[in-house]
């Protein structure tokens, strides 16, 4: 169409010329998927522009396009914006530096993909039809949202390092005035469980401020260490103490939850069906070695990959529960690697409510990847996630619904594991200081009873270290 491509170039003259506030009022003319594109891209392009013109560019579109899909002829605000989102998850095309340090690329990148939230987390005029519905449609999909991107930013920020996971405190420093805001209107969204999203990025806000506490502690625990312990003054060993003592406080509030454990949903997801039902579990990841830098894989290390992913469970768990593995280099990023992992659910993992709260078999096999134990594989490479989907599928293998406990289940296994393992790296720093922590016993006690289930979501390894701290 002549008439839509015209209209095109001058919507995008426009917008070169700052003029966002008048991108919609012309591309609610254009044809849906048009409309679409050209909003999408548009709203890429200013994804790092200033809060003023991105308010422009999302007043443009909330303004002039319907809000919900329905007009087969017109693109919607909501299409748009969760085109936005899947874009933002995506590997991107490019080269990427393999010398470099891939958590601090994996933190980096964190930032761009928490950039996409924001546009959630706007104000939409009072003039917008229903306007109460679209701001809690709005903070019901920013919730979702940062709580993918809160998984997989927990998974990408384990190293024990002072940097921040950046990604992840924006998103926290967005919802935080949205979620001022009553949740009534949410509850009127029926096929969403509220509560359970709510509920999760508490979770995971409370994990980010013990994981900050911590950082804040290894700076000062790097920077003293440059200085004799001689020369170290008093002022200096307080501070240490100080942040010590705050960094095993704000954990072991986490750790000895009892009526909310950390990560549990209120309700479990219960998925019952006669027919055979499956589950997936879809990675993106990039293969580090010990040094921090990034091996390039090919078909022989994907075959090697695959056959160790196979050997983290045993040949009946494999053969019972129809587990396959696949492992391919990703083709948007030859860096990468894309792990597919798929078994039947069973009563326990998959169907009824779960057995253990930590993702099953499928979370199982991820974690002896990502914790770099992986059997018949490079001792001590890891698969440092980038992106994590799992869902239920059918026979065919078409996917259904979101499997959302088994990804929560693999943060437990990687996350509270190394959450003990920082405490008592802190534990043994404060004894260094002549000071004898008050909760290290109840930490011990801790990963030994059965009440909590933290011993299984430990690793050989994890353990091995858990006792070297001991």
């Amino acid at each position: 169409n002549v008439g839509d491509l015209i209209l095109q170039i001058y919507i995008m003259y426009l917008f070169s010329q700052q003029h966002e506030e008048l991108v919609g009022i012309y591309a609610s003319h254009l044809a849906r998927h048009r409309c679409i594109d050209l909003f999408v891209h548009m709203m890429e392009l200013r994804l790092n522009a200033s809060v003023h013109v991105k308010y422009k560019l999302f007043l443009s579109a909330v303004e002039y396009l319907p809000f919900s899909p329905g007009d087969e002829s017109r693109g919607s605000f909501q299409e748009i914006i969760e085109r936005v989102l899947s874009r933002s998850r995506e590997i991107k095309p490019g080269k990427y530096d393999s010398s470099a340090d891939v958590a601090e690329q994996h933190r980096l990148q964190s930032l761009d993909k928490a950039m996409v939230v924001q546009w959630l987390c706007f104000t939409p005029p009072s003039t917008v039809d229903d306007v109460e519905t679209v701001s809690a449609w709005l903070l019901l999909r920013a919730l979702m949202h940062s709580n993918i991107l809160f998984r997989e930013f927990a998974l990408i920020s384990m190293w024990r390092v002072p940097a921040m996971p950046i990604g992840a405190h924006k998103l926290l420093s967005f919802l935080a005035e949205p979620l001022k805001q009553p949740a009534d209107n949410m509850l009127s969204f029926k096929d969403h469980d509220v509560s359970d999203y709510l509920k999760e990025f508490e979770d995971w806000s409370e994990y980010y401020s013990c994981d900050a506490t911590y950082r804040n502690w290894l700076q000062i625990e790097l920077e003293n260490a440059e200085v004799s312990p001689g020369e170290l003054s008093v002022e200096e060993k307080q501070k240490a103490i100080a942040a010590a003592k705050e960094t095993l406080s704000s954990s072991l509030l986490l750790l000895l939850r009892k009526e909310n454990p950390w990560l549990i949903p209120i309700e479990d997801q219960i998925y019952d069906t006669r027919e055979p039902i499956f589950l997936e579990l879809h990675a993106v990841a990039i293969l580090c070695l010990p040094s921090g830098e990034c091996m390039s894989p090919d078909a022989t290390l994907c075959a090697t990959l695959m056959s160790a992913l196979y050997s983290s469970v045993t040949e009946e768990d494999v053969s019972n529960r129809q587990l396959t593995v696949h492992v391919k280099v990703s083709r948007k990023n030859n860096v990468y690697v894309e792990v597919t992992l798929r078994c039947l659910a069973v009563e326990g993992d998959g169907l009824g409510p779960p057995e253990q709260s930590d993702g099953g078999i499928l979370a199982n096999v991820m974690a002896a990847g990502f914790k770099g134990e992986l059997p018949r594989f490079q001792a001590g490479v890891t698969m440092e996630i980038s992106r994590l989907d799992a869902w239920y599928s059918d026979a065919e293998g078409s996917l259904e619904d979101p499997a959302t406990y088994i990804v929560r289940g693999l943060c437990r296994r990687c996350c509270l594991p190394e959450l003990i393992l920082r405490c008592m790296q802190v534990s043994v720093s404060l004894v260094e200081l002549g000071e004898i922590p008050d909760k290290h016993d109840e930490l011990v006690e801790l990963v030994g009873s059965p009440e909590t289930g933290f011993f299984h979501l430990f690793s050989q390894q994890q353990l091995q270290e858990f006792l070297l701290f001991e």
